[in-house]
């Protein structure tokens, strides 16, 4: 399995029922939690075509089988002047996890960030979720000195 054999591109409305099946995956792996399909399915549906919601990639085969997305969305730092470009979801199909082709993902994102001058990409992970961490600090990314509380209503 070689990286160049794989690209990454924005994510479109075709990829809906794809990536729905990744978020529900996601969210099983990450949280041992089920979600409605039909509430995911509306949430990526209005992320795939309000940018102002979220912003998807895909990362692809050469025969165009889709493998893995990330979505961003961005929130203003007025302490910054820019948005910091939080990744909301992240994944990888089991069998191409590993190889570095996450990076491929991270470098699609990376590269639109820069031109759009966001200050920085973030992402939070579950602090039980050991393999994810060490593939994120393995990424480049590193531990900030905040928590995330929340707040039902």
């Amino acid at each position: 399995m070689n990286r160049k054999d794989f690209h990454a591109r924005r994510g479109t409305p075709s990829d809906l029922e794809k990536l729905v099946s990744f978020a529900i995956a996601e969210a099983e792996e990450a949280e041992k939690t089920a979600r409605p399909q039909e509430l995911i399915r509306e949430g990526v549906r209005v992320g795939l075509t309000d940018d102002s919601v979220a912003l998807y990639w895909v990362l692809e085969k050469e025969d165009s089988e889709i493998i893995g997305n990330l979505s961003v969305v961005k929130e203003w730092s007025n302490w910054n002047a820019g948005y910091y470009w939080w990744i909301q979801s992240m994944f990888l199909l089991p069998g191409y996890r590993g190889k570095g082709l996450m990076g491929k993902l991270l470098e699609a994102v990376k590269e639109v960030a820069r031109q759009e001058g966001a200050v920085d990409l973030r992402l939070y992970v579950h602090i039980g979720n050991e393999r994810a961490i060490k593939a994120y600090r393995k990424s480049g990314f590193s531990d900030l000195d905040y928590r995330i509380m929340t707040m039902p209503i």
